[in-house]
């Protein structure tokens, strides 16, 4: 089992392409632990906008009555993917991981699957 600082690292170590990445209550919007960024990319920005989506795709869910979970989203941009995995089970309730990706360098079906796996090894 990881704990966040050691998740983010192998985030960012083991996706090729990955630019940044966080771990974000959706709740309070808060990030838990961030790496990467830089001056294009305030993650903490990152994540307060995207727990909105989160919570905006977790209304719509409950108003259609669909019996479903969100996996991830998705959100395509020129240069880049960004990628929100909800966490399940273990105390992830409430959390997302979220994954900053330069398009031209990531295999979006790798991070997927490696994120996954990350997933499975946090310890919160």
């Amino acid at each position: 089992m990881a704990n966040v600082e050691t998740s983010l690292k192998e985030t960012m170590a083991s996706i090729e392409g990955s630019v940044g990445a966080a771990l974000v209550d959706y709740t309070s919007g808060m990030a838990l632990g961030t790496i990467g960024g830089g001056k294009g990319l305030d993650l903490a920005v990152a994540a307060a906008g995207n727990t909105d989506v989160i919570r905006a795709k977790t209304r719509t869910i409950e108003h259609l009555n669909l019996k479903d979970e969100i996996e991830d989203v998705l959100i395509t941009l020129g240069k880049q993917y960004h990628l929100l995995r909800l966490l399940k089970g273990r105390g992830g309730n409430g959390l997302f991981l979220y994954l900053v990706l330069d398009k031209a360098n990531a295999n979006l079906a790798m991070a997927r699957h490696q994120l996954k796996r990350i997933e499975a090894e946090l310890e919160l």
